[in-house]
C-alpha cells in the first residue's frame, strides 16, 4: 500500500492547472438496502429493495460541485477491481479531472453499507479498503480544496498545508469525526468547517472549534435548517431549510459541502453560499441514491427562485 503523502506513480496531475474546486476524499461503491424502519441492535427486518450507488463522501462532493457549475479535480484512491473502474468511470463522465484518483493494487475499492427507512433516514458503515491509501501527490491548483475525513487524517493534513501556502481556501466536511477528535494541526488550516448537529457536538462544540482557528463552522441541521458562526466576534446566523418531499437523506450532507465550495469558488460571500447549498441540500433528499440524488445548477437556481 502507499503512502498517505507520497506522489502517485503516473498520476499525470498538473499542479499549473486552476480548478475552482480540488476535492481531496473517499470513492465508494454504496450498497442500499431500503427498509420500513432501521432495524435496533440485534434485530433483523426485512427490507423492501436493493441497488448499488457510486459513492463516497468525496466522490458525492466532487460531483456535487461539478453539477453546481464548478470545474472540479478528484484526489482519492480506488482498487483496482470492478467497482474501481466503474467509480473513475463516473467521475469522469462528470467531467471531474481524475488524474488524482489513484489506483490500489491488490485492495479493493471502498464500500459503504446503506439502510434507508420508509422516512428517508439512513444508518451507514463504512469500510475503507482503496481510500486508505489515498494521497495529495501533486495537488492541483484550486480556488477551493475540499475535504472529508473518509481518507486518511495525514493525507486532508497535507493536502490543506498545500492548499494554504497556494492561497487557496479550506472546506472541512469532518466525518466521520475521528476518535479523540480533530488534531489541532488540522484545524489550524482549515477555513470553514461544516459538521452536523450530530458531529459538532462530538468536536466539543462550536466555541471550542472557533478558537482553534477555524474562521468559520456551518452546522447543517436537516429540516431545522443551517447555522452559521463566524470567528472573531462569534456571530451567529441562520439559514431556514427548504420545504421538500424526503426520499433517501443519504447526499444531502454532500449535496450541501459541494455545492458550497462551488459558490464559494464562484466568489460568492459565504451567507450566499450557504443559502444556495441549502437548496442543493434539499434537493438531493428527493432521489433515491447519493450520486444519482445530487442536483444541478439550474434545478438548485430553480428552487432558489421558487
Amino acid at each position: 500500500m502507499e503512502s498517505a503523502l507520497a506522489p502517485a506513480e503516473g498520476s499525470g496531475s498538473d499542479s499549473t492547472v486552476s480548478f475552482d474546486v480540488v476535492v481531496v476524499g473517499s470513492a465508494n461503491l454504496d450498497l442500499v438496502a431500503r427498509t420500513l424502519r432501521l432495524p435496533g441492535p440485534g434485530e433483523t427486518v426485512l427490507g423492501s429493495g436493493f441497488a448499488q450507488h457510486p459513492g463516497g463522501k468525496g466522490l458525492n462532493q466532487a460531483v456535487a460541485a461539478a453539477r453546481a457549475g464548478a470545474t472540479v479535480a478528484f484526489v482519492g484512491a480506488v482498487g483496482d477491481d470492478d467497482a474501481g473502474r466503474t467509480l473513475r468511470s463516473v467521475a469522469a463522465t462528470e467531467g471531474i479531472d481524475v488524474a488524482g484518483l489513484s489506483v490500489a493494487d491488490g485492495v479493493a475499492t471502498g464500500r459503504a453499507v446503506i439502510t434507508v427507512d420508509d422516512r428517508g433516514e439512513n444508518s451507514i458503515v463504512v469500510v475503507p479498503g482503496a481510500n486508505a491509501s489515498a494521497h495529495v501527490g501533486d495537488l492541483p491548483a484550486a480556488t477551493v480544496v475540499l475535504a472529508q475525513l473518509e481518507v486518511p487524517v495525514a493525507t486532508v493534513i497535507a493536502a490543506f498545508a498545500v492548499a494554504r501556502t497556494a492561497g487557496s481556501r479550506t472546506v472541512l466536511n469532518p466525518a466521520p469525526v475521528p476518535a479523540g477528535g480533530l488534531p489541532d494541526e488540522l484545524l489550524s488550516l482549515c477555513d470553514i468547517l461544516v459538521p452536523n448537529e450530530h458531529e459538532v457536538e462530538l468536536l466539543g462544540g462550536v466555541d471550542e472549534l472557533l478558537t482553534s482557528g477555524v474562521a468559520a463552522v456551518v452546522v447543517t441541521q436537516g429540516a431545522a435548517g443551517v447555522t452559521v458562526t463566524e470567528a472573531p466576534d462569534t456571530a451567529t446566523w441562520s439559514v431556514e431549510a427548504f420545504e421538500v418531499d424526503p426520499v433517501d437523506t443519504t447526499g444531502a450532507g454532500d449535496a450541501f459541502c459541494g455545492a458550497l465550495s462551488a459558490r464559494l469558488a464562484a466568489g460568492d460571500d459565504l451567507r450566499a453560499a450557504v443559502r444556495y447549498a441549502a437548496a442543493g441540500g434539499a434537493l438531493a433528499t428527493t432521489t433515491a441514491g447519493a450520486v444519482p440524488s445530487l442536483p444541478h445548477a439550474a434545478d438548485i437556481e430553480r428552487l432558489l427562485s421558487a
